[in-house]
Parts: C-alpha cells; sequence; structure tokens
C-alpha cells in the first residue's frame, strides 16, 4: 500500500515561504493516483491551508500519520521520527560540520534519507533544483542594493534606486517589469558619467547564473569577454547607456600554478595545483555575480587580502558583490554567513576586517541571502513542484524495508538515497568521517 506523503511546515527561516508540493500537484496526486497527502499546517506557506484542503489534501497539526516526508530546507533533531523516509536539501554531502549532529540522529532513528541535489541523470546533471531562482532573486537583489549603496555615494537620483528586493515583489513577472522599467530608462536618459562603464561580471554558467543574466538582459546590455573588460580600461570614453556584462569560465578563475595549459579535467580531478586566475578581473567590475560551485578544495575568488590591498588604494570600482553561493568564508572569503531576507546585506570594511550589517560604511557591499529562492517563494515553488512530481509516487510505492539492491525506486532516485534504514549508502559512505 503506498505510504501517507506528507509536506513539512518550513521552520529553518522565519521568511522561508516554499513548498515542495503545491495544492495543485496534491491534488494530481490524489486525485489521478490515488494517494493521501498531509500537509503539515502553517501560517506563512505561500499556498494557505485553506488551498490544500480544497485540494483533496487534509492538514494537520503534524505529519505523525505519514510515512515519507517531503520538505525544503534541513529539519530540527527533534522533528525526526523512527524509520520514517524524508526527502529535503540535507547539505551533507561536503560534510557540512552544521548538519552532522541531524545526520547522526537520523541514524539513530534508522530513516531513510533521499536529498534533492543527488537527484541527477546519467551526465550527474542535476534534475531538481530551485537554482535558477537563486539566481533570479539575486540578481533583482543585488540591482537593488547597487541602487542604494550608490545613494550612499551621494547618486541620489540613480535609476536602480527605483528596483526593490526581490521578496517586496507579488510576483516574477512584476519583478521583471520593474527591472525592464529601469533599463528603459537607462537606454533613454544613460548613466551618469561617473558611473561607467558599469560593469557586471558572473562567475559559472549553470543554471544559477543562467537565472541572474536573464534579469540582467533586461537592461540595456552588450555581452563582452573578459578579455575585452581588460580592455575597457583603455578607452576614454563610454556609451551611456549601455551596461557591460561579462561571463567568466574555470580557465578564467583559475590557472595552474605551474604556469601549465589549463585542463578543465585535471581543474576538476586535481584543483590543489590551481590557483587564483580572478584578481585581475575584480578592478573592472562594478558588480560581481557569483553564481558557481566551490568547495575548499579550490582557490577562492575573492580573498580577504585581495580586497585590503584593493581598498588601500582608494574606493574601486567595484560597488556589490551578489554571493548567490553563500558559502561562508568560502569563495568570497568576507562572506562571513548567509543573511537572512530580512536583513539581506552587509558592507564589509577591508581595512579593519569588519562586517557592518546595512548600506552604510567604508568597504564592499555583499548580498548573501541563502534562501534566495524563497523571495519569490510562488513562481519557483511551482516550477520545483513540476519538476519532483515524477518522483513522488515511486517514492511513494518503494517499500523501504527491502535491501538496498532490491528497493524499486528510479535510477536517480537511488543516486539519492544517502541514508537508508539509518546507513549510509555505498556512493555516501565517505561521510562517515565527518560525523565522527
Amino acid at each position: 500500500m503506498p505510504a501517507v506523503i506528507g509536506i513539512r511546515h518550513e521552520d529553518k527561516y522565519a521568511m522561508e515561504r516554499r513548498t515542495p508540493i503545491t495544492p495543485e500537484h496534491a491534488r494530481k496526486l490524489v486525485r489521478d493516483h490515488g494517494l493521501r497527502v498531509v500537509a503539515e499546517t502553517s501560517p506563512k506557506r505561500i499556498f494557505s491551508d485553506l488551498e490544500y484542503t480544497d485540494a483533496g489534501a487534509m492538514v494537520a497539526p503534524n505529519l505523525k500519520q505519514c510515512d515519507v516526508i517531503f520538505g525544503v530546507k534541513e529539519i530540527p533533531e527533534k522533528a525526526f521520527e523512527a524509520g520514517k523516509s524524508y526527502v529535503f536539501f540535507s547539505h551533507v554531502i561536503k560534510g557540512q560540520a552544521y548538519n552532522m549532529p541531524m545526520l547522526k540522529k537520523m541514524m539513530d532513528l534508522g530513516c531513510n534519507l533521499i536529498d534533492y541535489e543527488r537527484m541527477v541523470d546519467d551526465q550527474n546533471k542535476r534534475l531538481i533544483f530551485f537554482g535558477k531562482y537563486a539566481g533570479l532573486a539575486g540578481m533583482i537583489n543585488s540591482l537593488w542594493s547597487l541602487g542604494q549603496r550608490l545613494k550612499e555615494y551621494g547618486y541620489s537620483d540613480n535609476p536602480f534606486l527605483k528596483i526593490k528586493q526581490a521578496c517586496n515583489y507579488a510576483s516574477l513577472d512584476e519583478a521583471k517589469q520593474a527591472v525592464s522599467a529601469v533599463g528603459r530608462l537607462i537606454a533613454e536618459n544613460g548613466l551618469p558619467d561617473e558611473m561607467r562603464p558599469l560593469t557586471i561580471g558572473f562567475t559559472g554558467y549553470g543554471n544559477v547564473s543562467i537565472g541572474a543574466q536573464e534579469i540582467a538582459h533586461l537592461l540595456p546590455s552588450k555581452e563582452i569577454t573578459p578579455t575585452q573588460l581588460l580592455e575597457l580600461r583603455k578607452r576614454k570614453r563610454h556609451p551611456k547607456n549601455i551596461i557591460y556584462k561579462v561571463v567568466f569560465k574555470e580557465h578564467h578563475i583559475s590557472k595552474r600554478k605551474d604556469g601549465g595549459t589549463f585542463d578543465l579535467h585535471d581543474y576538476y580531478t586535481n584543483p590543489e595545483s590551481y590557483e587564483n586566475n580572478f584578481e585581475q578581473y575584480i578592478p573592472h567590475l562594478s558588480v560581481l555575480m557569483n553564481c558557481m560551485y566551490w568547495d575548499d578544495r579550490y582557490p577562492r575568488i575573492v580573498t580577504k587580502q585581495y580586497l585590503k590591498e584593493l581598498f588601500s588604494q582608494g574606493r574601486p570600482r567595484l560597488t556589490v558583490i551578489g554571493d548567490i553561493t553563500c558559502d561562508p568564508d568560502g569563495s568570497i572569503e568576507c562572506t562571513h554567513k548567509g543573511t537572512a531576507i530580512e536583513d539581506p546585506v552587509f558592507v564589509y570594511d577591508p581595512l579593519t576586517d569588519k562586517p557592518a550589517m546595512g548600506f552604510t560604511g567604508n568597504g564592499i557591499l555583499v548580498m548573501a541571502v541563502d534562501i534566495l529562492p524563497s523571495e519569490l517563494p510562488k513562481d519557483s515553488s511551482i516550477t520545483f513542484a513540476d519538476a519532483l512530481f515524477p518522483f513522488i509516487k515511486p517514492i511513494a510505492e518503494a517499500d523501504f524495508n527491502k535491501s538496498y539492491d532490491e528497493i524499486q525506486l528510479p535510477g536517480a532516485i537511488k543516486k539519492a538515497l544517502i541514508l537508508h534504514k539509518g546507513k549510509l549508502t555505498k556512493d555516501y559512505e565517505y561521510i562517515s568521517k565527518y560525523i565522527q
């Protein structure tokens, strides 16, 4: 008999309003597949309790009657129940220390854990993700941040002041209309001489970067190469109604320590053989959008030491870093923490090595909201649920009491099964060293 499906109320962040299964998707599960769906009551979820009951799902104060529980973000240790199956972004595959107690609790209770991040196809390409919406919201927020920071610099009538934080728009369409309106203003009136050339750099070219670039394209933009970015400094005059955008790939960001030719396969296999190649571009960027995957095996993109050297020469062109990747003390070393939607930016002073929340102060402004898709909760939830939907019934019907080899699951789901009956599956046994 199929399991009873539960939809968690998200409780990690005050403004986390997303859901992995929308009322419309719940309706299809109940009506077309004969499944039972229970939504945990939530006063803040972007879809109301009434919308779930109207769709044929039950709404309950807890999910004790559910066998398989779908969420978005990490789940508190006290919420896990013995032997149940959980599907969410667990953030454990890098051995993240802050989530090891959670993982250990799941192991102690004999739980099953399926992680969206590891649902991949045969080419290891992710199938279910919010990444594009992180890019969309991150770019909106960074343009809003640019307007506010330029105001601090004395540009009190700059066009970016007409852009709001992403969460203050009712929908993605409304946000796009607002950015497009600013784009028309720039096309018609141009930018002040002091702000030109205005350049936006994007690290990476995956879903996050695609989303961020989609918003940037609503402005009168021209794409140039990293080499052309370096050549801009030779020009004495720049078009007043053009914003330059630059996409940086791996070979722009890192180089071999021994001076050899960059090799992408070798870079991912032996990242310790590479060092930063990105610093040459930083002085020529107005906004840096960090959109790429990173872990501590790879060279940092922006170091505190480099920012100290840059700012010791006076205020640089670089005004805003939109750190969508948001690895604390990571690829953007001055991102000391992920920020909340309700307090989204800080100014890092490289000369004192201190951050201050808000838009004021000496230094570089960093936007580092770590749940950016929740600023566009309705749009991002619908898109995510569309991708997840084909896998929900197979997960609900799977018999997790069988051995790993005998469980009937689509290959993409089986690859994402990190815990089976409380034990790390073969591909994830390496995590055990972090639990210790």
